[in-house]
């Protein structure tokens, strides 16, 4: 079976405290879920910005604040995200912004744990996600990068994401919890 780690992570930065901007041609914001009980559908946002500033010495003072085009939601099949983008979910028409705020931020060596605001629907509630550092770098035009892997699970329910269809065979076509993950390279301003 073949190695499936990829190489190590660089270093450029002993202390990665600074201003940053989402670079969201090398990130991804995605999600997942399961449909019919059975199988995991898998998918993403593809228009996103955001900023962070990090204190590596006082976490605390860190923040984030990420904002989602709702409508540029990508499962890979037009017919599912039509009807994501319908108020039957996102309701993109009325609510055309997913947001992310920020509340409080720990640090723990390279593990982050960050709580804020999710807004979605008008609806908005904390989140915790945890976070590994992936490194930082240089690269070949001259960017400060510094990298995170996060996830968690949330209860699209909670942010009036309700519809469902039953199954004839008992359960839901789609389940209630939610799985985000996030692949994050940040550039530095």
């Amino acid at each position: 079976m073949a190695d499936s780690t990829f190489d190590p992570a660089t270093t450029v930065l002993q202390d990665i405290s600074g201003e940053y901007t989402l670079d969201p041609t090398h990130s991804r914001l995605g999600f997942s879920t399961r449909h019919a009980m059975v199988t995991t559908v898998r998918g993403s946002f593809k228009e996103f910005s955001g900023d962070a500033v990090v204190n590596t010495e006082s976490p605390a003072d860190s923040k984030v604040t990420v904002t989602i085009k709702a409508a540029s939601i990508d499962t890979g099949v037009a017919d599912r995200d039509g009807h994501l983008a319908s108020p039957d979910f996102f309701d993109v028409e009325t609510y055309p912004e997913l947001t992310f705020v920020s509340t409080q931020v720990e640090r723990d060596g390279d593990d982050w744990t960050i709580t804020g605001d999710l807004t979605i629907k008008g609806v908005t509630k904390p989140v915790t996600i945890e976070f590994e550092s992936t490194g930082s770098a240089r690269d070949p035009f001259g960017n400060t990068r510094i990298g995170f892997e996060g996830q968690t699970t949330i209860n699209r329910k909670d942010w009036g994401l309700s519809w469902n269809a039953a199954l004839e065979t008992g359960g839901f076509l789609v389940s209630d919890k939610i799985k985000l993950d996030f692949d994050i390279s940040a550039i530095a301003k």
